[in-house]
């Protein structure tokens, strides 16, 4: 197992991030890029705990993912199934879980202080908090055609997750507002939202 997750973590996360999923009786699955989540848990209905995570990840936030799904296992098993699935309880669980790795054998200097202010209070995605998931993006593979909003230039046409399409307008304080061109409506997007960018597109309408 340990030859199979080496891929897919920094090296020097690898035996304890190893250890946490022997300890839990983990069954790991490394799945194909879902566009609405990084990872999940579950108990299957036999009992097993399973954890899946994209391969798509760079290593840094495939590590992150992986104990964010841990640290929903562990803070089930220690307070209870009735708790809340990113409350109180996760959240301490997580940091405690995440505080191993959050040293510079493991994560590059400039993600640390990100880490160490995102850790005071772990939210339910790394996507909601823009510093972090912009500074984690300069890991991913350069070959992606993925990009966040304040990469799209002004004018250009990108694609999102369900398929609808946007021309970029102007930063207006700290969101970019677009146009849909199927419908005409203005939405707004965080700086770190992810987009499919279009290199030509025609609009027919």
């Amino acid at each position: 197992m340990e030859e199979v997750l080496a891929p897919y973590l920094p090296e020097n996360a690898l035996t304890a991030a190893f250890e946490l999923i022997k300890q839990h009786q983990i069954h790991l699955k490394i799945v194909n890029e879902r566009a609405t989540r990084h990872g999940d848990y579950r108990k299957t209905i036999h009992g097993q705990h399973q954890i899946t995570v994209n391969a798509s990840l760079n290593k840094y936030r495939f590590l992150m993912t992986l104990i964010h799904e841990i640290a929903h296992l562990v803070a089930i098993e220690q307070y209870g199934s009735r708790i809340k699935p990113h409350g109180v309880e996760w959240k301490m669980t997580f940091q405690r879980l995440m505080l191993p790795f959050i040293r510079p054998e493991i994560y590059p200097s400039q993600l640390l202080p990100l880490l160490a202010r995102h850790f005071r209070n772990p939210s339910a995605s790394s996507d909601t908090d823009a510093a972090l998931s912009i500074a984690l993006k300069q890991f991913d593979d350069k070959n992606s055609s993925v990009f966040f909003i304040y990469e799209v230039p002004l004018g250009s046409y990108f694609k999102i997750a369900n398929g609808k399409v946007f021309k970029r307008g102007p930063l207006r304080v700290k969101r970019f507002e677009c146009l849909e061109v199927d419908s005409g409506r203005m939405y707004t997007f965080k700086p770190n939202a992810e987009v499919e960018l279009l290199s030509a597109y025609i609009n027919k309408k």
